[in-house]
């Protein structure tokens, strides 16, 4: 989620965070639930060392393309140099919020120090802003689509897939969006801070977390610029495009896996079956993804790690509305939902969900 671009905060707050929601959670066996939110270190490093290890193992293979062309091989050399940008981009999306968002709920590894360190090492390598993304997403568990308290996520989720810079950012580069990302951390490196739920989240009274939010900014641009630096000077600057820059391009899979997450579903209700939705998939995208395919699972039993929402899924399988295998199936009914809303403004989709037995 990016800042709102606007000039002032507003005088008055719109959020609240004075609420107190009585959610439904499907019943679980309370002994299964304890096992499933054991963590596994071994499961922690397995997701963590081989989703880094992809992501660099396609830079450097990206970095050896560019190094292979020449005058005689232009004609294969600069499509294999383009192929390998597009699957080291494709990692991209899940290098930031998504894998920071795993690690801020602390249950990757057992060790807090762990959780945390790779939560800054992503971060870092992502640009992404996680002193304000734990603040929002704590108030965005608590008070899932409810409009007053949740201003991550604002239903309806809209999308188009008609201006051509859409489709530039998830197929290749859209230059634009990479500038306006530097420019808010440039903001925020300077203290400036934009929008209701970013000035809600990072209130100007928390002088203290105003500064860490400050300092972070800080540490992006200089550690970046330092690294670009590098690369220059060792005679290798196109690792700027793959290290650097290298979580900018290619966003079609983080937006196909992301979207589906509460698109079509309803604001204001104390129940996850009716604002959040979970779809199944192959283990790829699921790798890539760290398993937030069961994002309704993910949202009923947060402290569950992701390595065990699948084994959840099964346990309360009877009490969920039916999940759509595969994304094009998932898109299908994305599209239907769509469809329906612009047919009908007043539409409203109920999810088919099993009547409540508590």
């Amino acid at each position: 989620m990016s800042e709102a671009a606007t000039a002032q905060p507003p005088l008055n707050d719109p959020f609240d965070d004075n609420v107190k929601i009585n959610w439904y959670r499907s019943p679980i066996d309370r002994e299964l639930l304890q096992q499933l939110m054991q963590r596994n270190d071994f499961k922690g490093w397995l997701q963590t060392l081989l989703h880094l290890g992809l992501f660099f193992t396609t830079a450097i293979l990206s970095y050896l393309a560019f190094l292979n062309i020449s005058g005689s091989n232009w004609y294969w050399s600069v499509p294999l140099l383009l192929v390998s940008l597009f699957v080291h981009g494709t990692i991209g999306p899940f290098m930031g919020l998504i894998a920071v968002h795993e690690l801020q709920h602390k249950t990757v590894f057992k060790s807090k120090n762990l959780n945390l360190f790779f939560e800054v090492l992503y971060s870092f390598i992502s640009w992404s802003d996680h002193i304000w993304y734990r603040a929002s997403h704590y108030l965005h568990h608590q008070a899932t689509c409810h409009r007053e308290n949740d201003g991550e996520v604002r239903l309806p989720v809209k999308f188009s897939l008609r201006r051509w810079r859409v489709w530039l950012g998830l197929v290749a580069w859209n230059p634009q969006a990479t500038w306006n990302r530097i420019k808010i951390v440039w903001r925020h490196a300077d203290g400036t801070v934009l929008g209701d739920w970013y000035n809600h989240v990072l209130p100007e009274s928390n002088t203290k977390l105003r500064r860490k939010h400050k300092n972070w900014a800080r540490i992006l641009l200089a550690g970046h610029a330092v690294l670009a630096l590098v690369f220059v000077l060792v005679g290798h600057p196109f690792l700027i495009v793959t290290i650097t820059f290298g979580t900018f391009y290619c966003g079609w899979l983080g937006f196909l896996c992301g979207v589906p997450q509460h698109y079509g579903l309803n604001s204001d209700e104390p129940d996850f079956r009716l604002n959040t939705r979970t779809f199944t998939c192959s283990w790829l995208p699921a790798f890539y993804y760290w398993n937030m395919q069961y994002h309704l699972e993910h949202h009923m039993y947060p402290a569950v790690p992701f390595y065990n929402l699948g084994k959840l899924r099964k346990a309360i399988e009877h009490d969920l509305p039916p999940a759509t295998h595969g994304l094009r199936a998932t898109w299908k009914e994305m599209f239907e939902l769509k469809r329906k809303f612009l047919a009908d403004p007043s539409f409203k989709y109920i999810p088919s969900i099993p009547s409540r037995a508590q």
